[in-house]
This record gives structure tokens, sequence and C-alpha cells, in this order.
């Protein structure tokens, strides 16, 4: 059992929860995940660890309600407790192997998208904490989504808010606040975007013109987390890949986003995840043998 130390609304419908796992805070780095089930009859969610204080013992995940299991999940208040917290799992960024003298040479962009602030932050903070400093762009459909702001304004370089309705900040896409600050001079030698699909699809074939390598993650299409169930099994250069655990991160020049968009919903269904699974075969569940052991 995990104790949540405190839980409460940090934009409409999506929840912040500082839980006590000090296994999991000991260990963890920017860009990995845990999976937690609320109690033992509940749905394996995947969430990002947000935030971690190894010193205290404890992760934030932020959590979307968007079903009856993330529903269930917010309902748990501070002092109470989460069946299981599992992690961490996945990849760290490989922010977090490249030498700091090397990071410091790089003019870095984080480009999130609605709940994929979340995942940009610890390793905005990583970066802040080792004297990098980076530039990011969060961006939201309204104001009411936006997240993590004040945390944000601490670390990052320079924060740019835009919003699809112009309710705050900057108004439009997150891929029309790049082609400003490009048309304003300003040049990258990275770009780490996370945020929906669609959204990353856009913003990697803006970066591929502008020849700015960039990086995605694909933890918005894990089910399982553990590559058991195939969810979310893509293809990468040509390859196969799972993006629980050869990911979550992924050079997304390399993605193929719309095979990765199509499956996602075909999965979604039982006769879609049957026909899946007979036209993928062995690789369905991660045995391509062109992948990591799983």
């Amino acid at each position: 059992m995990y104790k949540v130390l405190s839980a409460k609304e940090i934009a409409a419908n999506i929840f912040e929860m500082v839980v006590e796992a000090p296994r999991v805070a000991k260990h963890c780095e920017p860009g990995q995940f845990v999976i937690v089930r609320t109690d033992e009859e509940s749905e394996r969610i995947p969430l990002t660890i947000c935030d971690y204080d190894r010193e205290q013992g404890t992760i934030t995940i932020v959590i979307q309600v968007i079903g009856a299991s993330t529903k269930k999940m917010v309902r748990t208040k501070s002092g109470e407790f989460l069946h299981d917290v599992v992690g961490p799992l996945g990849c760290a960024s490989e922010l977090v192997d490249t030498p700091v003298e090397e990071l410091k040479k790089k003019k870095i962009l984080f480009v999130a998208g609605g709940l994929g602030t979340a995942p940009v932050y610890p390793q905005v903070k990583w970066l802040h904490e080792r004297g990098v400093s980076a530039d990011v762009i969060v961006g939201a459909k309204t104001k009411d989504l936006i997240m993590y702001e004040e945390q944000m304004t601490k670390v990052a370089g320079t924060l740019y808010i835009t919003t699809d309705d112009g309710s705050y900040g900057r108004s439009g896409m997150v891929t029309k606040v790049v082609e400003d600050l490009y048309a304003e001079g300003q040049k990258y030698d990275l770009c780490i975007c996370i945020g929906p699909m669609i959204m990353m699809k856009f913003v990697c074939l803006l970066t591929k013109k502008l020849e700015l390598p960039t990086i995605v993650s694909m933890n918005p299409i894990m089910v399982d987390g553990t590559g058991m169930c195939g969810a979310c099994r893509l293809t990468v250069g040509g390859v196969v890949k799972f993006a629980c655990v050869d990911g979550p991160e992924f050079d997304g020049h390399q993605v193929d986003f719309d095979q990765a968009m199509k499956r996602t919903q075909i999965y979604k269904t039982a006769e879609g995840r049957a026909m899946l699974a007979l036209t993928e075969g062995d690789t369905h569940h991660g045995g391509c043998g062109n992948c990591s052991d799983h």
C-alpha cells in the first residue's frame, strides 16, 4: 500500500498526487513512469513520474480523468492509500546519460501539449539543477487546461504559453510558436516534444523542415506498461519497437505516427485486438527479434 500525502485538482479534470514510494523515488530518473492501481480490482494505469524527492521518498504523479478507472483513482484523498505503485519503468531520458558540459553547449527547446507538461517538467527541472537552460513551450486548448505554469517558470530559460482558443498567453497551436521563434531568429540544437499524438506528429513535420533533431515520448499509447499486451507497438525507422520497454522516448523523425494512431484506434475494441494479433503474428507481443529483450 502506498500512502497519498496530497491530492488536488491542478487544471480542469487533471489531478496531482504526491505519493509515498521511497524505493521508486530512490531510483527513478526523468522520462520514466510507474504503473498504478487504486485497489486490488482496479485497472493498471501507466503514469509519468512528473517529480520526485529522494530524501522524502516521494513521487508526484498527474492523472487526467478520462474514464471510470481514473475517476476512481482521483477520488483517493490525502491520507488514504493506493494499492500498487510499480516502477520506475521505461528508459530514462537520453539527457540523463549526456555529459552536462555537452548539454550546456546545446540550445534546447521543449514543446509540451496538454498533459505532456507533466513529463516535460522533470526533464527541464533536472537540467536547471545542473545549470543547463532550456526554453519551453506549453500549449493547451484553453486556459483552464494549462498546468504547472508556476513551477515551469522557475526552471525554464524562457517559458511560452499558448492556447488554441487564445484565452491565455499566445493564440494558436504550439507549432505556430515554434515558427514564430525561428522567424525571430531563434535557433535550437534539440527539441523534445511530448503531448497528444497528433500534436507530436505535426511538430515533427515542422522540425524536420527546420532540420531540428526531435525526441518524442510515446507514453500516450501505453496500456500494460510491461511489453506484454502489445498495445504500444510502433514502427521507428522501419523497426518494430514497444514504447513501454524500448522507450518511451524515440527519434520523432523516425516514428510512423500515422500507423501508431491508426493502430491505437483499432486496439480499443476486442475485435480490433484479435485482428492485430492475427495480422502481426509473433511481433504482436514483442516477438519481432528487432527490439530490446522483454
